[in-house]
C-alpha cells in the first residue's frame, strides 16, 4: 500500500449566508489555492472528490470545470456534515491502493440561514429512526432538529455525570479565544464564560445561542499524492496520512435509549480505536486535534469518545485547561466549528488545512510548538464518522 502524502491544502474564509460567492466560485478558489500549495497544475490531478450537501447533482464538475476540464473523474460525495472527511476518505483510498497517484478532495457549502432541515418532503426522511428516539427520550418539538439532538446529548450527559451548563460555556469560550488568530474563522471576537450564560436561551439549562455554531458559506480542499508521486514532482512529502478510519452507526445508537449515542458517540469511539491500533499509538500520544464542535456539547462528548479524557472525565478535562495550550492536547486551535463555522461539505476538509498547517509548523499565532501527531474527527448524523491521523516525518 503506498504512503499517502498530503501534499498541498487550501481553505478560503468562511462568511455568513449571503456574503460570500456561488458554490462554485468559492470550490474552485479552494481547489486552486490547495494545487498552487503544492506547486502542481490540475492537469496532474488524476481523480477528483467533490462534496456537498446542499446543491443539485454534478456540482462538483460545476466547480472544478473553473479550474479545468481534463476529462478526470469527478465523484460528488455527500455524507452530510462528514461529506468533506469522507471525500478525504476515497482520495486517500484512491492513492494507498494504486488505483491513482494525485487526487484532490474538494469540499464546498453554500448554506441558506437559519437551522437545518429536510428539502424534500415527498419521500421517507433518513432520520425518521433518529426522530423517534429523540421524541421518545428528550420530546421538545419546538425545538429545531439538530439542537435537540445534540443538546439532548449534552442533557444526557450531564444527567449521568453531574456536568454543568457552565462547563459547555468554557468550551465556547475557548474555542473564541483560538479563533481570534484565525483570519480564515468565521467569528473572531473573543466572547468571556459569561457571555455564553448570558446569550439567548434556546433550551433552558441546556443550551444557549452561542453554544452552537452557525450556517456558513466556504470551501477547502487538499492535494493527497503517493510518495513516488511526489519524489518524482519535487513535491513536499513531510506530512503523511498515518492511519484514517470511517464508521457508520451500531445497534447501540437507537438500541442504547441514550442522546449521546444517537448522535454518534459510539461511531466515533469505534473510528478512533481503529486509528489508533493502525498506527500503534494512543490517544495520549497526540500533540493536537480538530474535532467536530457543531455544539459545545458535542466537543465535550467527543473528548471521551476519542479517549482524550476516561469517561465522566470531561468537566475536569475542560476545567484543568487540558484541552488548550499548556495542556494535554490541543483541540480546535482553528476555534472549530462554533468559532471558524461549518460549511458542511467543507468542514472536513478545513480541519485537514489546520492540522496540516499545524504539523509544517506554519499556523502561526495558533501553532502548537512541536506538533507532530494530529487527530481529525469529522461526524455526519445519519450517520458516518472519519477520523484521521497525520504524521509529520
Amino acid at each position: 500500500m503506498a504512503k499517502v502524502i498530503v501534499a498541498g491544502v487550501g481553505m478560503i474564509p468562511f462568511a455568513k449566508p449571503g456574503a460570500s460567492a456561488p458554490y462554485d466560485e468559492l470550490g474552485a478558489e479552494a481547489a486552486r489555492l490547495a494545487l498552487k500549495d503544492a506547486g502542481i497544475g490540475y492537469d496532474a490531478v488524476q481523480q477528483a472528490y467533490a462534496g456537498y450537501v446542499y446543491g443539485d447533482s454534478t456540482c462538483g464538475q460545476k466547480a472544478l470545470y473553473r479550474v479545468g476540464m481534463t476529462g478526470i473523474p469527478v465523484i460528488n460525495v455527500n455524507n452530510n456534515c462528514s461529506t468533506g472527511s469522507t471525500a478525504l476518505f476515497l482520495a486517500r483510498q484512491a492513492v494507498e491502493s494504486g488505483a491513482a497517484d494525485c487526487v484532490l478532495a474538494l469540499g464546498f457549502e453554500q448554506m441558506k440561514p437559519g437551522a437545518l432541515g429536510s428539502v424534500y418532503q415527498d419521500r421517507p426522511s433518513p432520520f425518521v429512526e433518529f426522530d423517534k428516539v429523540c421524541d421518545d427520550i428528550v420530546g421538545q418539538p419546538d425545538i429545531p432538529l439538530a439542537l435537540r439532538y445534540f443538546g439532548g446529548a449534552g442533557l444526557s450527559h450531564m444527567q449521568k455525570y453531574g456536568t454543568r451548563l457552565e462547563t459547555f460555556a468554557r468550551i465556547r469560550a475557548k474555542a473564541s479565544r483560538h479563533a481570534k488568530n484565525n483570519p480564515l474563522a468565521l467569528f473572531r471576537q473573543e466572547v468571556s464564560v459569561d457571555d455564553v450564560m448570558n446569550a439567548q436561551v434556546i433550551w433552558p439549562g441546556v443550551m444557549t445561542r452561542l453554544m452552537a455554531c452557525p450556517p456558513t458559506c466556504g470551501a477547502a480542499a487538499a492535494l493527497l499524492v503517493s510518495e513516488t508521486f511526489a519524489a518524482k514532482h519535487g513535491l513536499r512529502s513531510d506530512i503523511r496520512i498515518a492511519a484514517q478510519a470511517m464508521t457508520t452507526d451500531y445497534p447501540s445508537t437507537f438500541e442504547a435509549r441514550d442522546m449521546m449515542q444517537v448522535v454518534g458517540a459510539d461511531m466515533s469511539r469505534a473510528a478512533a480505536d481503529k486509528v489508533y491500533e493502525q498506527a500503534g499509538i494512543g490517544p495520549e500520544d497526540l500533540d493536537v486535534v480538530e474535532l467536530h464542535d457543531c455544539f459545545a456539547h458535542n466537543e465535550l462528548i467527543t473528548y471521551e469518545a476519542l479517549g482524550l479524557c476516561a469517561d465522566g472525565e470531561a468537566e475536569r478535562f475542560v476545567e484543568d485547561g487540558d484541552n488548550t495550550y499548556g495542556g494535554k492536547v490541543v483541540t480546535n486551535p482553528s476555534g472549530g466549528l462554533l468559532s471558524k463555522g461549518h460549511p458542511l461539505g467543507a468542514t472536513g476538509l478545513a480541519q485537514c488545512y489546520e492540522l496540516t498547517h499545524q504539523l509544517r509548523g506554519t499556523a502561526e499565532a495558533r501553532q502548537v510548538e512541536g506538533a507532530r501527531l494530529a487527530l481529525q474527527h469529522n461526524l455526519g448524523l445519519g450517520g458516518a464518522c472519519v477520523v484521521t491521523l497525520y504524521q509529520r516525518a
